[in-house]
């Protein structure tokens, strides 16, 4: 890869999704429900491929489309509610509501980062990673909806 502006972003990228996974697991580590463990091991998987993806960018493996765009759906719960400290009892509601301030905070972190670039491969690369995040978001929102506010039999 010629240009080195873009290897540093590449390098700090790397570096965030390796912080993201390892707080996963972590997470992971401090609840006892099997589903939120389950949620939060996904995420840590989703993580480490991000990150060995853009390893693989980085070593010039991929063209521009590497990453597709999709719509997301933004429920904007983490920019609503308040992230709960996380404790060995904790529920998953809670563990969700902190997962999606997560996603948020590297969702915006990207979006950041890409509009301070020119036109070019390292915005467009920022603005497809700040999409792969919000859709992370999107998931773990919809599981602490679906958590929190559970369908009764009245409707």
């Amino acid at each position: 890869m010629k240009n080195k502006e873009l290897k540093h972003i590449l390098q700090a990228a790397i570096e965030k999704e390796k912080e993201s996974y390892d707080f996963y697991m972590h997470l992971c580590d401090m609840v006892d429900d099997e589903g939120a463990k389950d949620t939060l091991r996904y995420l840590a998987g989703e993580e480490k491929k991000h990150r060995n993806f853009l390893k693989d960018y980085r070593k010039g493996r991929f063209g521009e489309q590497a990453l597709r765009l999709t719509e997301v759906i933004d429920y904007e719960i983490a920019q609503y509610l308040e992230a709960p400290d996380i404790e060995k009892d904790s529920e998953s509601k809670e563990v969700y509501l902190v997962a999606a301030h997560r996603e948020y905070n590297a969702h915006t972190f990207y979006k950041n980062l890409a509009n301070i670039h020119p036109e070019g491969e390292a915005r467009e690369l920022l603005h497809k990673m700040a999409n792969e995040e919000l859709k992370h978001k999107e998931k773990v929102e919809y599981l602490y909806a679906n958590t929190a506010f559970p369908q009764t039999a009245g409707g």
